[in-house]
């Protein structure tokens, strides 16, 4: 896979933890088009990562035409061939929102890395549109990604897989129904060994939007942040694979809806702050 390319990030890139709601209080999904600004806005929906993507591409393109997308397209990727179709390629660039659903991640970047499709991802967030993914298609968001790892004992050494992702944000790693599977480990595990990357861990039918250097919560569940810059100590490098990892003084919050993070100065906005310095990306969520 290519090395990815940092974006300047001009557009908004949305990552939802799963198992939103797409049938009565669809807050997540009316939040992802309206940050497109655009009062029908073209919604592009992937589903390359899933098993089913004919169901899959049907839940969303109901979802999204009861809450008034001009329409929504099927961009069907599911082989690399399909990844350099310059028909594809069209498709996403003719989009205000390009959805990515939920399932296998690695399909996801084995079948995307390197290919003109990424590139018309990455070139779409780049020009100001929106990118969103849902479980696999959040958890790919990043440039190094999360793809393995036992959930209820992931504290050893070796025990949490990563690979690149599709380069989107730097310096986060984001875990997806990460309450509902108990993913606390994983990311605590990431933190000993990599103690520069944020640990976003989003719970079902939660999400954030990532701005130039906040990270914005939103929906009706908890994101929790996982920070181990300040870690005082861990016995991670005198480890063999598979031994239990000793790790202290990690920091963790539980974001609600509206609850905002500096990424640079690693601490929450109070209220204070969101009505000063953070006024202006809180304003660019509603």
């Amino acid at each position: 896979m290519n090395m990815p390319i940092q974006p300047v990030r001009k557009g908004k890139l949305i990552a939802i933890g799963g198992a939103e709601d797409k049938a009565s209080a669809t807050s997540i999904l009316e939040r992802v088009l309206k940050c497109s600004h655009t009062s029908e806005p073209r919604v592009g929906v992937i589903t390359t990562a899933s098993s089913i993507p004919d169901e899959v591409f049907e839940s969303y393109r109901e979802v999204f035409d009861r809450l008034g997308a001009g329409e929504v397209v099927d961009i069907r990727i599911r082989e690399r061939k399909d990844a350099g179709d310059p028909a594809k390629i069209e498709m996403i660039e003719g989009c205000d929102v390009v959805f990515i659903s939920g399932g296998d991640q690695m399909r996801l970047t084995s079948i995307f890395g390197g290919s003109d499709a990424l590139g018309a991802i990455r070139k779409h967030y780049q020009e100001g549109g929106v990118i969103a993914g849902t479980s696999a298609g959040a958890a790919c968001q990043s440039t190094t990604m999360v793809y393995g790892g036992n959930a209820t004992d992931s504290l050893r050494k070796g025990a949490v897989k990563m690979s690149a992702g599709f380069g989107l944000i730097d310096k986060v790693i984001i875990d997806t129904h990460f309450l509902e599977r108990g993913r606390f480990s994983r990311l605590m595990e990431v933190g000993a060994t990599n103690p520069e990357y944020l640990g976003v861990g989003l719970g079902e039918d939660a999400a954030v939007l990532f701005g130039e250097d906040t990270i914005h919560a939103f929906g009706p569940g908890h994101v929790i942040l996982v920070d181990s810059s300040r870690i005082t100590g861990s016995n991670v490098f005198d480890l063999s694979d598979g031994e239990a990892v000793s790790v202290h003084n990690v920091l963790m919050h539980a974001m609600i809806d509206g609850d905002t993070y500096n990424m640079s100065q690693r601490r929450m906005l109070s209220a204070k702050d969101l009505g000063t310095e953070g006024l202006e990306q809180t304003n660019e969520h509603t």
